[in-house]
């Protein structure tokens, strides 16, 4: 469930990115106001939160980049290897002389 946002004033529901109330026009100053109390610290306690396991979790068993390759999609190794090649011909061509 993603948080409402809501005007300091008139308690009307916002957009994410809304610079004032479309109801009653109040503006926002900097972007504190719009940030709703439940979604300050989204219950991550600092204290005992592990960045390496997290990443783990997000990205596979190993947070090191060492099979990124193999994570791609077919498509995505296409214009990898299509964008190196590239950029081989023009240093060959450049430092070719």
């Amino acid at each position: 469930m993603s948080p409402v946002f809501r005007c300091p004033t008139c308690a009307a529901s916002l957009s994410p990115n809304a610079r004032s109330c479309g109801r009653c026009g109040t503006r926002r100053e900097g972007g504190a106001w719009l940030t709703p109390e439940s979604a300050d610290g989204l219950g991550i306690d600092d204290d005992t939160f592990d960045y390496d396991d997290f990443l783990r979790r997000e990205f596979g068993s190993d947070s090191s980049g060492a099979n990124w390759f193999s994570r791609m999609t077919p498509k995505e190794r296409f214009w990898w290897v299509v964008a190196v090649m590239t950029l081989a011909a023009f240093v060959a061509l450049a430092f070719g002389r």
